[in-house]
């Protein structure tokens, strides 16, 4: 039961995020102050998808201590959105990165494998951009860093997956290159963060592409049910991952547009990783919580509002239209809002299933 409320704490950080999204893209929201702008990075990878990623991997882990790391993150919440010492929120996202590096490391010791120093070195990432965003009081010091936590985090599970596939020594050595890079840029943001953020561009790019050639999504995404809606959610994922690193090497270069930015992040940060936690939360929740979570064709909803609203909302960056932008910001939250009803009431549906049986 301890693992109900920091499931419930990093959904209500999902719902501060958004509402504070949709204050950054110009709509008025009564209930979101000046100071609550810049929250919204923090409020997304860290404290919701940082306590989210932390809980998964404290369940894998087994040991109590493990859990220090998903409430330290869900706490960062709380600090984030009270008029509390601003570095209280960085400190708390800094200490739940170490644990989660600790645990990381703790299964890669259990259970040596090249996906599990992935994820290693994915969590390191995390209390990274923490320290920059701490040392500098500016969210967006941490980008570049979080997008490479979330970025090889996935990567590494999408290995770990796929690991009974045939793959060649060389595709390997892809991979590994393009691990490298997305660390590397993450590491060099720290002290030339347009070059880093290029660095990362050219890896996140090449992983892309790599993941949309050797993970078995190729295939799961052609079968019906559960399967094939993983399937299609990962591939969706993989399109905007490589549409995001190309944008972003734009940026790097100078050569973008304002509005670019907005387009690049929120296409590997919603085109990419929600898809990923759309994808996944059928098969992690489950396992988390206990609970069951029966697939209903339902949850094609949030996933096609997803994109389409994505799609909406960077043509309008591209465009430089700040209107429909944010008219793709609401789409975007009324996307992630559908998901967390779809995903209550199928463990709901769940439940009751369970009991008519018992």
């Amino acid at each position: 039961m301890h693992r109900f409320p920091l499931l419930a704490a990093g959904m209500l950080s999902l719902v501060l995020g958004v509402v504070a999204g949709l204050a950054r893209s110009g709509l008025a929201i009564p209930v979101v102050q000046p100071g609550h702008l810049a929250m919204h990075g923090p409020l997304m990878v860290g404290a919701f998808l940082g306590t989210v990623i932390c809980l998964e991997r404290a369940v894998a882990h087994g040991g109590r201590w493990a859990y220090l790391a998903p409430a330290l993150a869900a706490l960062s919440a709380v600090a984030l959105w009270l008029p509390i010492w601003p570095g209280a929120a960085a400190l708390c996202q800094v200490a739940a990165g170490a644990a989660l590096v600790a645990v990381s490391w703790r299964l890669h010791l259990r259970q040596p494998a090249l996906h599990s120093q992935v994820l290693a070195v994915a969590a390191a990432c995390w209390p990274l951009g923490a320290l920059l965003w701490l040392g500098s009081s500016d969210p967006g010091r941490a980008v570049v860093a979080w997008q490479a936590f979330l970025v090889l985090t996935i990567a590494a599970e999408r290995l770990e997956l796929s690991r009974f596939a045939p793959r060649s020594p060389r595709a390997t050595r892809g991979f590994l290159v393009g691990l490298s890079a997305c660390a590397g840029g993450a590491g060099l943001s720290a002290f030339a963060p347009a070059a880093g953020e290029a660095v990362f561009a050219i890896g996140a790019l090449m992983l892309a592409i790599w993941l949309g050639r050797h993970d078995v999504a190729r295939r799961t995404a052609k079968q019906p049910g559960l399967t094939g809606y993983i399937g299609r959610c990962l591939l969706l994922g993989y399109l905007w991952l490589a549409v995001g690193a190309l944008l972003l090497l734009g940026v790097a270069g100078g050569a973008a547009a304002p509005m670019v930015r907005d387009a690049a992040l929120h296409a590997v940060l919603l085109g990419f990783v929600m898809s990923m936690v759309l994808g996944h939360a059928p098969v992690i929740l489950p396992a988390v919580l206990r609970v069951r979570m029966p697939y209903h064709p339902v949850f094609y909803l949030p996933l096609v509002l997803l994109h389409v609203t994505l799609l909406l909302r960077v043509g309008a960056d591209l465009a430089g239209l700040p209107g429909l932008r944010a008219a793709g910001a609401a789409g975007n939250a009324l996307a992630l809002l559908a998901f967390v009803a779809t995903t209550v009431s199928s463990v709901v549906r769940g439940s009751r299933a369970r009991a008519r049986r018992s």
